[in-house]
């Protein structure tokens, strides 16, 4: 299997890194922002300063992010429809509604998504990254929706995780049912605060709901072999990593950042795996 690099129409980076690389099935795309790499943040990704009321900075953004990724990935030789894994950093969470509203036009059927707070960009004024992973359909690697039974439903526009061939993407996860906000089951008792502790309640929710995922892509947790954790303190580590332990016979790679925010006030950690059906 020989990478091949992706060259579209798409704006040249500026930094030592390419497009993207076709390996296999594959299609891997460098992250994009809204920027030419010429005059910064280009008129169409922008509000015009004569009309500032019309239009939304966030939403021209994305837009011109996610027809620059279609043209990768249309060099590629497939489209957004086969995305089958998707990772937002965004400046302001704040902007993830209007950005979300943008996001599902652009795809039939949204790939399994993890969106997190980040510190800044590299470009001034930009206000989102976007990562993305697809493949090249073919008879074996066809992009199939994975629903867990009992797995709580994204409010958002995504999908809780894509089997491809024999690798299942499943969705960043935080604590939340998305109904009442962090569930009971993911919290200490108000009325007991000194037993247990919030940290290790919200990974144990998480990755109950994760192996839920996974058993409905005809896998469990003892397959997965990257995992990337997003957590709001890193003082919440330790605790967090013994939690970890007792979901993995064999840990996975893992690769564990701090972040300005997650998706529902009081989430500490977000999770995000990639697994095999052995």
């Amino acid at each position: 299997m020989k990478p091949k690099v992706i060259r579209s129409d798409a704006p040249r980076p500026l930094a030592h890194y390419s497009e993207g690389i076709v390996a296999g099935p594959f299609v891997f795309a460098a992250g994009q922002i809204a920027s030419d790499y010429k005059t910064g943040i280009p008129p169409e990704a922008r509000r015009d300063p004569a009309f500032p009321y019309y239009g939304s900075d966030i939403q021209r953004q994305t837009d011109y992010i996610l027809k620059n990724l279609s043209m990768t990935f249309e060099a590629a030789g497939t489209s957004l429809d086969n995305v089958i894994k998707a990772q937002v950093f965004m400046a302001d969470l704040d902007d993830f509604y209007a950005f979300d509203q943008v996001w599902k036009t652009h795809f039939k059927t949204p790939p399994p998504r993890t969106t997190v707070g980040t510190t800044g960009l590299l470009v001034p004024g930009c206000l989102v990254e976007i990562d993305l992973i697809g493949v090249v359909p073919d008879d074996t690697y066809r992009p199939e929706v994975i629903s867990g039974e009992g797995t709580p439903r994204p409010l958002a526009n995504y999908s809780e995780g894509v089997r491809v061939g024999p690798f299942v993407f499943a969705a960043g996860q935080i604590a939340s049912d998305y109904k009442t906000g962090i569930p009971p089951e993911a919290r200490r008792d108000p009325a007991f605060p000194y037993y247990g502790s919030d940290i290790q309640r919200q990974t144990d929710y998480i990755l109950k709901n994760l192996s839920m995922t996974f058993e409905a892509a005809g896998t469990s947790l003892d397959n997965v072999i990257k995992a990337q954790v997003f957590m709001a303190d890193l003082d919440d580590f330790y605790a967090f990593d013994q939690v970890w332990k007792t979901h993995f016979k064999t840990p996975p790679p893992r690769t564990t950042v701090g972040t300005t925010g997650l998706l529902v006030p009081g989430c500490l950690v977000e999770i995000d795996l990639i697994g095999v059906v052995p």
